[in-house]
């Protein structure tokens, strides 16, 4: 069976969060992947799998456009959480201070100044460990519907939802919700102590029952061995529907977080990631995401050819650098790869 997601297409929407026509022929889209088949995959040698993840890449996305995402923290800093990547726990010293929800009309100016410089869809990130019912979350349903009225994909990550709170996301009408697994089963426990990854699983299988779009995807660098960068994958690509969106993140080491010290990521081991996301989830939009302040332009272009096709744009992923707008653009018409169009309202 094709792999299809429970949210209806609409009519006219430029973006990908839609339901997955079935795939091409000759593209197996599969859920039963082994460790030993995944790893096989992530091991060939570089070009052969570069090769076949771009024939794979090529068949599914015929116009070979680039999806172009900005994100912005809406709430920054002060979460209770101990994940030990991450610069916004209350618990480390890394300058990161706390700060309240925005206002509504602040996070749409960004969203309409985003939209403008060719962004289709449109993250807002808070620094919770979970979702409470409430004046803030009634604030976040307001940001939600005012993006979707710019004509613009809305993703939110927001930590863990209950099912109620999924089911009035997807009443404002958010397109995504991200919610990373970020390693595999086995490392997790080595980086978060703070919530479980059946925690994860629960949150996004109340996402996809509520008929949104699921974007979940991981970081590596970590101190993980491959086996556990390949079982990241098989477990995304085993899911019953697999995700729309994969975001593939390089560790930013922030000074004042447990992993600090840790090694920048090979462009290589960026480039093997992706090509395997590809070729397990070939309908999924594979996001180029964290750690890109770090590549130079032949890399980044190296991860677009073995299947990327979604790019975060602007200075800041919530609170780590990435690349400036400019640079981005220069990059894409010197390599002549269009970006996705906004939608056209009216």
């Amino acid at each position: 069976m094709p792999d299809t997601a429970t949210v209806p297409r609409e009519s006219g929407f430029s973006g990908h969060a839609h339901v997955a026509a079935p795939p091409p022929s000759g593209v197996d889209v599969r859920h039963d992947w082994s460790l030993s088949e995944v790893r096989a995959l992530y091991e060939l040698p570089l070009l052969d799998l570069v090769h076949q993840a771009q024939t794979v890449h090529r068949a599914v996305f015929v116009d070979n456009k680039v999806q172009l995402c900005s994100l912005l923290s809406i709430k920054t800093g002060g979460c209770p959480e101990d994940c030990s990547y991450c610069p916004q726990a209350a618990r480390y010293k890394t300058g990161v201070k706390a700060e309240k929800l925005m206002a509504v009309p602040d996070v749409l100016d960004a969203a309409s100044k985003a939209r403008a410089a060719g962004a289709t869809r449109f993250c807002m990130g808070a620094a919770w460990r979970e979702v409470k019912d409430g004046p803030q979350f009634d604030s976040v349903l307001e940001m939600v519907r005012g993006v979707r009225a710019l004509g613009m994909e809305a993703c939110a990550t927001l930590g863990m939802l209950s099912e109620s709170q999924a089911k009035r996301l997807r009443e404002a009408g958010l397109s995504a919700y991200n919610h990373n697994l970020d390693t595999s089963p086995e490392h997790y426990g080595d980086i978060i102590s703070t919530r479980t990854y059946e925690d994860r699983l629960r949150t996004l299988n109340r996402v996809r029952d509520a008929g949104i779009s699921v974007c979940c995807g991981g970081i590596i660098g970590m101190g993980e061995s491959v086996d556990d960068r390949c079982n990241l994958l098989r477990t995304l690509a085993n899911q019953e529907h697999h995700p729309e969106s994969v975001p593939i993140n390089a560790l930013v080491a922030v000074e004042g977080t447990p992993l600090e010290e840790q090694q920048r990521v090979e462009t290589v081991d960026m480039v093997r990631t992706i090509a395997t996301a590809r070729i397990l989830m070939p309908q999924s939009m594979v996001r180029l995401s964290a750690g890109r302040q770090q590549m130079n332009e032949e890399a980044q272009l190296l991860c677009m050819m073995a299947g990327a096709n979604s790019l975060f744009f602007g200075e800041k992923l919530l609170t780590t650098g990435n690349p400036e707008y400019t640079q981005d653009m220069a990059l894409l018409e010197k390599a002549g790869i269009r970006p996705l169009e906004p939608r056209q309202e009216g």
